[in-house]
């Protein structure tokens, strides 16, 4: 007994009818009628609301005011894991009843439906929306909004540069729409945007409180090739690649690290711009105070190459303490030539202090002077008449530049080629690069020049010449050049001669040709200035000539008088062919 339930009658219910059965005329159809239209109205295909009565790990219950619940995936809530028995949620009704009589529904497609609508609010009214982050894609991450896959570019995740995206997969994040394209339907948020804001206020206060000089401690957040970029609590401040160290610095990651904790110093902000110019080699002294005190010029240092340019090359001699070595400085020669051509970066090289500034921190290195300059003792190894090898450095229309020795130049006049050969250009001579035997002329110990000669190493043919092209004699050469104003013609004895077109007729008339060897007579020797005139019609034009009858007394007087006038104005080649014309006259009388 003690298991039966006290239960009221119904206070309103008909018991004369209930006995008498008139009650029991209802059909099925009319209750079934009556109770169906207690519940909600549902068609397929419809978006409706419903409260979620039962939450498990697989599935959500809902109830919608149907006959049955719905039961809908878990996994379609993931985007909202503060979901919670009671809550008010948009379903799509798929089915009003599958083959086991369950009512179909889905949370993903009522979201669906409405997400645009939502999204483009969420646009507008700048709203905050939630987003479950479902995996990683080129550039950044793919983000559940509403149903809707959206964007999230790997620069809008967070105000700090992120390294590792994967840590972000399977969680939830606030967002905001910051970009719809309608036609493709792709949109883009950002979490970055949420916190910017805050951010920006907090820049605000802390770069309202900054001063130059001041010492903080930051946070490493990036390295770039150009910088580091330190978080100093909210604001971030740049360190130059020229700030790290007092010493020359390739690469930010020598001297500092990503997370690495460092105390910094101010040089500089902008409160318009927001940017902090910061500094690390300032905590430190300068080197340069610390250079020894009785370092001074002349002195020696070692030192390694750190920088190289065309013009010279820095050396580092203690990190912070450079010396320029000029390239003018590396060599006693005086041709222009680049720093590559002595060293490299790296190389370990001594040096001489040339000039040294410690207020403006400079100085000025040279290797050449760890040589003696050839030029102290130029007399003494290249004294005048000695004779050397040099070697060809470069041509100019009036002589060759040589080089004895590095750093000792020398220029062989064009003239001092050769005795003979007439050379219009040196490059006839000789070619750059080639070795010539040379003999000192001249040294001019002020500009460090030294005049040069080449012929003088043989004795001069003229000498010679003098004593064998004498006037009127005869001499075998061939024609080499032939030029409008005449021919030049090597001699078989060597040395060449000129002969002008009227002297190049032969005995049959025609005129002489490049190539031909003939005999010719010498008109005129000049040794100053090495002209030797020939004639090849004279050696047969005066042989033919013919004894004339005898003149007239008188006649012949006036003939004589001719010759000696003709033999006053003629040059000495001509003297024998005159005074023998001059006997044949009087052989005539």
């Amino acid at each position: 007994m003690s298991n039966i339930k006290n239960v009221e009658p119904l206070q309103d219910f008909n018991w004369e009818e209930f006995e008498n059965g008139t009650a029991v005329g209802a059909s099925a159809d009319e209750l079934r009628k009556a109770y169906d239209e207690t519940l909600n109205k549902v068609s397929e295909h419809q978006v409706v609301e419903g409260k979620v009565i039962s939450i498990d790990k697989k599935e959500v219950v809902v109830n919608i005011g149907y006959k049955s619940d719905g039961i809908i995936s878990a996994s379609e809530f993931r985007y909202n894991p503060d979901l919670k028995i009671g809550d008010v949620v948009e379903v799509y009704v798929e089915n009003q009843e599958d083959k086991k009589g369950q009512l179909l529904l889905s949370h993903r497609k009522a979201r669906l439906s409405k997400s645009w609508e939502r999204v483009n609010a969420a646009l507008d009214n700048e709203e905050i929306i939630q987003g479950y982050i479902k995996c990683r894609t080129k550039g950044g991450m793919i983000v559940d909004v509403f149903g809707i896959e959206a964007f999230l570019p790997g620069s809008q995740i967070d105000v700090h540069p992120i390294r590792d995206y994967d840590v972000f997969v399977g969680k939830t994040m606030e967002f905001k729409v910051v970009k719809i394209n309608q036609e493709f339907r792709n949109v883009v948020v950002s979490h970055k945007a949420l916190i910017e804001a805050e951010l920006e206020a907090q820049k605000k206060e802390i770069i309202s409180k900054l001063e130059k000089g001041q010492i903080l401690e930051g946070t490493v957040k990036n390295i770039t090739s150009y910088g580091v970029f330190v978080d100093l609590g909210g604001v971030d401040g740049l360190i130059h690649i020229t700030d790290l160290s007092w010493g020359r610095v390739s690469d930010p990651h020598e001297v500092v690290e990503l997370d690495q904790k460092i105390n910094v110093v101010i040089l500089d902000f902008d409160n318009e711009k927001k940017r902090i110019a910061l500094g690390l080699k300032q905590l430190t002294p300068h080197p340069w105070d610390a250079i020894d005190a009785d370092l001074k010029v002349g002195d020696h240092v070692k030192g390694k190459v750190v920088v190289i340019a065309d013009y010279g090359a820095f050396v580092e001699i203690a990190p912070g303490v450079e010396g320029l070595i000029h390239v003018s400085e590396m060599s006693w020669s005086q041709h222009l030539r680049s720093a590559q051509d002595f060293m490299h970066v790296g190389d370990e090289v001594e040096a001489v202090v040339l000039t040294l500034d410690r207020e403006e921190r400079k100085m000025s290195l040279g290797i050449k002077q760890l040589k003696e300059d050839p030029w102290e003792t130029i007399e003494v190894k290249y004294p005048v008449g000695s004779k050397h090898t040099a070697k060809v450095r470069n041509f100019t229309n009036f002589g060759i530049f040589v080089e004895l020795e590095e750093g000792v130049d020398g220029l062989i006049h064009i003239s001092d080629l050769s005795w003979t050969k007439k050379v219009k250009h040196p490059s006839e001579f000789t070619q750059v690069g080639a070795e010539i035997d040379v003999v000192v002329l001249e040294i001019d110990k002020e500009n460090r020049r030294l005049s040069l000669g080449h012929k003088q190493l043989e004795d001069n043919p003229w000498d010679t010449y003098e004593t064998i092209y004498t006037p009127g004699s005869v001499h075998t050469g061939k024609i080499t050049e032939m030029m409008d104003k005449g021919a030049v013609i090597a001699l078989n004895e060597g040395g060449e001669g000129f002969a002008t077109p009227k002297h190049l007729v032969k005995e049959d008339g025609t005129q002489a040709q490049p190539g031909e060897e003939l005999d010719f007579k010498v008109i005129e020797f000049v040794k100053e200035t090495k002209r030797i005139i020939l004639s090849h019609s004279r050696t047969f034009e005066e042989e033919k000539e013919e004894p004339k009858k005898a003149p007239r007394k008188h006649a012949a007087k006036k003939d004589e008088a001719t010759v000696n006038n003709v033999a006053a104005s003629t040059t000495l080649g001509d003297i024998d062919a005159l005074a023998e014309l001059k006997a044949k006259m009087e052989q005539g009388e």
